[in-house]
């Protein structure tokens, strides 16, 4: 019988990575800033003061990393079908706004893209957000040269989880699945990226931390807590005695 353990440890990295992992791509909001616990804060904030519904994290949590049908449907199953959606939106945004007054990275997010582009892997974004929204964010926060791709709902027909998104980057990164790792935070980003066939790994917020993640290729709490060369090489490792 053949060891694959011992195969797969002589296998030879390149600067700490494996030479077959060539891409990353991240998800934006709540991976790379929390903009989602903010906004589950705005949106609680308003239920309470407009229709004194507390809203639950449990079912808004579901919504996040989609669009906003999926949100909507959500607030018409706790307020009834005549809830002004919109109007809530914008009094949330109001709030979130004030609330997210000067973004901050997550915790390890500055070293992954540091330590990604000197390995010279190729780096993309793929959001369900608007391409102002997201521009915007890594223009304040001086990370908009890392990526190499961006995509977002702008440029698809479907959000995720439709696969869709994750599809066309691969295509404009020019890479397989194989040579790709996702890093998502949502249960909606996860069901994209699997669907595209690409490994995922979860980097769940204080809004998506209680989810039931399933069919994932790894989970990490944050990017701080191990460097990018480790994981990916943990993640062959797992690939390659299973």
């Amino acid at each position: 019988m053949v060891d694959f353990t011992n195969f797969f440890n002589n296998i030879i990295y390149e600067n700490g990575v494996l030479k077959l992992i060539k891409g990353v791509i991240f998800d934006f909001d709540g991976l790379i800033v929390d903009t989602e616990t903010t906004w589950y804060e705005a949106f609680k904030e308003i239920f309470w003061e407009s229709h004194e519904i507390d809203l639950e994290l449990v079912g808004y949590s579901e919504c996040i990393g989609t669009g906003n049908d999926v949100l909507y449907r959500y607030f018409r199953e706790i307020a009834g079908n005549s809830v002004n959606c919109e109007l809530l939106e914008d009094l949330a945004a109001i709030r979130y706004e004030d609330m997210m007054k000067t973004p901050v990275l997550r915790e390890g997010v500055k070293e992954y893209l540091d330590e990604a582009k000197q390995k010279k892997l190729k780096i993309a974004l793929a959001s369900s957000s608007s391409k102002e929204w997201v521009h915007n964010y890594l223009g304040q926060l001086n990370i908009i040269d890392y990526f190499e791709i961006i995509n977002t709902k702008d440029d698809v027909s479907k959000i995720k989880p439709d696969p869709e998104l994750y599809s066309k980057t691969l295509m404009d990164l020019g890479l397989s699945p194989k040579e790709t790792i996702v890093f998502e935070d949502s249960l909606n980003g996860l069901s994209a990226a699997k669907q595209a066939g690409i490994r995922c790994v979860i980097v769940p917020n204080n809004v998506t931390r209680n989810l039931k993640f399933e069919n994932f290729d790894d989970r990490i709490d944050s990017m701080g807590e191990i460097t990018l060369s480790e994981l990916l090489q943990r993640i062959e490792r797992k690939g390659a005695v299973t």
